[in-house]
């Protein structure tokens, strides 16, 4: 029997499901002030919590200030923090309203739906497909769209292949999941656990196509962008596809005819907000629904009207695409998550690299110890399950400090995980600091066995994490592990390394190695190294 995640219908789990539907980037900054609610404030201000996705509206809200005198203070948060910031009544009095992709998991918990009042759809955008245009053609969907069922059949057959961001982590990897789930199942209402659990092979077969992961629909983007051959497509907003620059080919947007689901931006006006607020929120909704600024929001976001009847030319298809029903509970919707991870996507190999010099003895290492704990099962929450090392994955430790450790490598179950799990936790205890830091030769090592491991089980997602809290003083240098990487075929140049900076690590050079392999960093300068390897979890 598959490994069950925890499944916690509280606030927890509401503010869980919050993050899986989102996939914002936190972000501490704000359209002109600071964040976590010092936003300033003023008679015609609006202070809205809000999600990063939202971040291209701010030319639109700076004409509004002009125009109407409504003056817009963004506080970008992720949703998940944001969320249960709302829930539990700690935007009042920080907040006069929300900017959310959709509100539809509001209404899953009783008690957060009552924080939020009047709500204005201002634009949306469905998650469908971007293909290259000629695997578009070669399949025939340029001309006769696919159901899913047919996506997944050319899928299994390697006709072509994709990326997704990860469910638990990002809105449009989820909403793709709840589409795929629900046309495949037949049944045309919303999934159930029965449904869930008949559809997981055929969900496995969809899935095998998928080659490409994220944590959020725009680093997705920006990777493909970079590398529009390691793909054949992707998965994303088709906001995001509209908008999207690749050298080559132009992209196909395919929209599954059997159903999509749509973030619709609404607006919302908390019920806390001052009665002084809310003439500026309907005065601010009353303007960005007019003709000529919804025009302005389809042409420069590429997201659809929000406003029925608006004429955009042929900037989006005149068909109405049919919208696939949301679950309708907290339980099935952490159900299709935890079938996606444990059973139904390409298992994941990750390989950490762990800094263990001097310069971590104390503190530093405990923190560790405890990040890798917590993905070991010790994190008992909600977000804490989704980020726990899945069934089928495979997980490599590799410490370092003056030179290079031993690798050790945990090859986590298909069911009855528990006891690899606390392998790791004993692991993990044993870790002790001493040395000095040698980065490059152990990250060299590290791409080696990336490689060994991509070759003893292909299909998989590979991965590597860095975390260091110095800079580099043994071993080769960065210059030599750059003509290394530089060496490496197509496959290995394709395993990102994800770095999370800490301590004292020099932060202009790890981004750069990050960049330079396709992966990204994870600020954990003031010291919260669970959050940061949790954040990792949704690119691996």
């Amino acid at each position: 029997m598959m490994h069950r995640r925890r499944i916690v219908v509280a606030a927890a789990a509401f503010a869980a499901l919050a993050a899986l539907l989102t996939g914002c980037v936190q972000s501490s900054s704000s359209s002109t002030t600071t964040s976590g609610g010092g936003l300033a404030d003023g008679s015609t201000v609006l202070r809205v919590l809000a999600g990063s996705e939202v971040k291209d509206m701010l030319p639109i809200l700076a004409q509004a200030e002009k125009a109407i005198g409504v003056k817009v203070e963004l506080d970008y948060i992720g949703t998940l923090d944001g969320t249960e910031e709302v829930a539990s009544g700690g935007a009042k009095g920080k907040y006069d309203a929300t900017w959310f992709p959709n509100n539809r998991y509001l209404s899953l918990l009783p008690g957060a739906s009552s924080a939020i009042g009047t709500s204005v759809k201002i634009m949306s955008s469905p998650v469908v497909f971007g293909l290259r245009q000629s695997v578009a053609r070669k399949l025939g969907w340029d001309t006769k769209p696919p159901t899913w069922a047919e996506l997944s059949a050319a899928a299994s057959a390697g006709d072509f292949t994709y990326g997704m961001t990860n469910p638990a982590a990002s809105n449009s990897g989820f909403s793709a999941l709840v589409s795929v789930a629900t046309a495949l199942s037949g049944t045309g209402t919303s999934l159930t656990d029965a449904d869930i659990t008949t559809v997981t092979p055929q969900m496995a077969t969809f899935f095998s196509g998928q080659k490409l992961t994220a944590g959020s629909s725009g680093f997705l983007a920006d990777k493909f962008s970079a590398d529009p051959t390691s793909v054949d497509g992707i998965i994303n907003y088709e906001s995001v596809l509209k908008g999207l620059k690749i050298k080559g080919e132009p992209i196909s947007i395919i929209t599954p005819t059997d159903g999509v689901v749509t973030s619709d931006y609404p607006l919302t006006l908390l019920n806390s907000a001052s009665a002084a607020k809310k003439p500026l929120f309907t005065k601010l909704t009353n303007w960005l629904r007019t003709t000529k600024i919804q025009k302005e929001i389809a042409t420069q976001t590429h997201r659809r009207p929000g406003v029925p009847g608006i004429y955009t030319g042929n900037e989006f298809p005149k068909t109405i695409a049919f919208e696939t029903p949301f679950p309708n509970t907290l339980d099935v919707a952490n159900t299709l998550i935890a079938v996606y991870l444990d059973a139904a996507r390409p298992p994941a190999q990750t390989l950490f690299v762990l800094d263990t010099s001097g310069s971590m003895e104390g503190s530093r290492l405990e923190s560790l110890q405890q990040a890798l704990k917590n993905l070991a099962g010790a994190d008992t929450s909600t977000t804490g399950s989704f980020a726990e090392f899945a069934n089928r994955e495979r997980v490599t430790l590799l410490p370092f400090n003056t030179k290079p450790g031993s690798p050790t490598t945990f090859d986590v179950p298909q069911d009855n995980k528990d006891a690899v799990l606390a392998q790791i936790r004993d692991y993990t205890d044993q870790l002790m600091a001493d040395g000095n830091t040698d980065i490059y030769s152990t990250l060299k090592k590290a791409y080696g066995i990336a490689l060994q491991q991509q070759t003893e089980r292909p299909g998989t997602i590979v991965s590597i994490v860095l975390m260091t809290d110095g800079e580099n003083n043994q071993g080769i240098s960065e210059s030599d592990f750059e003509k290394y990487f530089t060496s490496l075929g197509a496959d290995g140049k394709a395993i990102p390394t994800y770095v999370v900076l800490f301590g004292d690590a020099n932060v202009d050079e790890l981004t750069k190695l990050a960049t330079a392999t396709g992966g990204t960093t994870f600020d954990a300068l003031n010291g919260d190294l669970a959050s940061a390897f949790q954040a990792i979890r949704g690119y691996q």
